[in-house]
């Protein structure tokens, strides 16, 4: 693989379904050893997870990334609290907008940039249950004008 190729390791199918997402960011994130084998062994869950500024840097919650299994004794706790690393500008315009407006950081995709852990996160805002119910009419009305356009391919030919 190329330096500037990317691995997505994972991604959170369920932060769209639940938020919209208005702006993303890219972040290192602060691992050890083990924890970047089992990343690379895409042993990694984001379905609970969030992301919080305390102190003015930014951590990453209830992200499991679980115990590498080939590892020693000594192997990471796998819902640990991790460090994300972002520009100063970048987490003093995440303060503000999580703080004002009632924006959340939900993390995105987890992937490797190069040999670097990255992580995106998502200025988010909840969705209620109707624009959920709405969203899935959209998808399945979509889904529907596919099938018929690539049934109406097959009958052409």
């Amino acid at each position: 693989m190329k330096k500037n190729e990317t691995d997505v390791v994972a991604t959170n199918r369920k932060a769209y379904h639940d938020f919209y997402i208005d702006e993303t960011f890219e972040a290192g994130m602060v691992l050890v050893g083990t924890e970047v084998k089992s990343l690379r062994a895409h042993n990694v869950n984001l379905k609970d997870s969030y992301a919080g500024v305390r102190n003015n840097e930014v951590f990453l919650y209830n992200m499991h990334i679980s115990p590498y299994e080939k590892g020693t004794t000594a192997a990471h706790e796998p819902e640990r609290v991790r460090k994300l690393l972002l520009h100063k500008i970048e987490i003093r315009r995440l303060i503000g907008k999580t703080k004002e407006r009632g924006f959340t950081l939900v993390p995105l995709k987890i992937y490797f940039s190069g040999n670097r852990a990255k992580v995106e996160i998502g200025l988010a805002r909840g969705k209620l249950l109707h624009d959920k119910r709405k969203a899935i009419a959209e998808k399945e009305a979509k889904r529907d004008v596919q099938r018929a356009f690539r049934e109406s391919q097959k009958d052409g030919n």
